[in-house]
């Protein structure tokens, strides 16, 4: 009885042995399997990140490309250049990206590709653009040397003729006409005046800063028997003691004078009547004069025509 007991105790034993020995293999498999699994899963991850760091570098190169060709034809770089760095950017996002998404990259490098595309479009139009300006520049350089070539026989006709010294003579005289008539006019007796806020006139060409709210600079633009009675547009410049123009942007502007702009304080047009007409012009400005020494100068027509001064104290 006895015996028939442990032989079935140890029948048990085995079945349970056998049990926790099956189970461990199916743990073990189900363990094998989901390393190899996670294995699959990684190597895809590191083939999907390869695969977009290539892509991101090549389209990088071509960003290169293109800034160096469209600079080349003198076109805007400046979006090329905002675009490349946003795609360094990605490229280090792109080796600690833990959240890696191949979706989320893929789009972005269609997007920089629909890019690419867009300035390559903009670049063919651009050297378009230029080899149509090389071939007008060529055409206007040759129509220059032909029209060089047509002056320098005409030049040679007239020279054997003798109207030609009359004519010379006859534009040389009525330009002279016309340097005597620009430099006939003046303006004498330049005075200024201080203006102050209640509209008290201070004259005598010394003013106390406080006291000057505007400036009236007077004049006499005298007669002359060969002046045309008309419209002269009167420049000031006020230049402060370090020779700068001072200005105020309502009235303030640039005239030319012996080829170059020079800046003026305020501009005011004058009904030349020819007949020693006194002239006023008020200027007033917003900030503050400094002490010392200023000039006044006048031009018109293209001519100095006066010239005055003052002081602040």
């Amino acid at each position: 009885m006895e015996a028939n007991n442990n032989q079935g105790l140890l029948k048990v034993s085995f079945g349970v042995l056998i049990g926790i020995l099956a189970l461990m293999g199916y743990l073990f498999i189900g363990a094998r399997n989901e390393t190899f699994e996670l294995q699959e899963s990684l190597t895809t991850k590191v083939e999907q990140l390869s695969a977009t760091q290539i892509k991101l570098d090549s389209i990088s190169k071509a960003l290169d490309e293109k800034i160096v060709k469209i600079k080349q034809l003198g076109g805007n770089i400046a979006e090329l250049k905002r675009i490349k760095t946003q795609l360094e950017n990605d490229k280090r996002l792109l080796k600690s990206d833990l959240n890696f998404s191949l979706q989320k990259y893929n789009s972005k490098i269609k997007d920089y590709e629909n890019f690419l595309s867009l300035k390559e479009r903009d670049f063919n139009l651009l050297k378009e653009e230029n080899t149509r300006l090389k071939e007008r520049t060529e055409t206007l350089e040759q129509e220059k040397l032909e029209v060089i070539n047509e002056n320098a026989n005409l030049k040679t006709d007239k020279e054997n003729l003798s109207q030609t010294v009359a004519e010379y003579s006859a534009e040389n005289y009525n330009l002279q006409q016309q340097v005597t008539l620009a430099s006939s006019m003046k303006a004498v007796g330049v005075q200024v005046a201080a203006l102050s806020s209640n509209g008290r006139v201070r004259e005598g060409n010394s003013f106390k800063a406080s006291r000057v709210h505007r400036l009236r600079i007077s004049f006499i633009m005298p007669s002359n028997p060969i002046a045309i009675k008309n419209r002269k547009d009167i420049y000031v410049r006020i230049l402060d003691t370090n020779g700068g123009v001072i200005s105020d942007n309502a009235t303030s502007g640039v005239l030319n004078f012996e080829g170059s702009e020079i800046g003026y304080s305020v501009k005011q047009g004058v009904l030349f009547e020819n007949n020693d007409q006194r002239v006023e012009i008020i200027y007033a400005q917003s900030a503050p004069y400094s002490p010392g020494k200023y000039v006044v100068e006048l031009y018109s027509e293209g001519f100095k025509i006066g010239k005055g001064s003052f002081e602040i104290k």
